[in-house]
C-alpha cells in the first residue's frame, strides 16, 4: 500500500515530528505509515489527512 503523505508533508513543508505529534502518534509510526509498512487505524487516517488539508482516500488511494 503506497500513500501520497511524504508528497502532502514536502508540498506543505511540514515536519514528519511536527505531523506525527499532532496526530498523537510517535514520529516511527508515522514513518511506517509513510512507507506503507503499517496501516493506521480510521481515527488516525482522518487526523492525517485532516492535518494535510485532503482527504483519506487523496492519501490511501483506491481502498478497494
Amino acid at each position: 500500500m503506497t500513500t501520497k503523505i511524504a508528497v502532502k508533508i514536502t508540498e506543505m513543508g511540514i515536519k514528519k515530528g511536527w505531523l506525527a505529534n499532532e496526530v498523537g502518534i510517535a514520529p516511527g509510526t508515522l514513518t511506517k505509515i509513510i512507507k506503507g509498512e503499517s496501516i493506521p487505524t480510521l481515527p488516525v487516517a482522518l487526523r492525517i489527512a485532516d492535518k494535510l488539508n485532503t482527504s483519506v482516500e487523496e492519501l490511501w488511494g483506491n481502498l478497494k
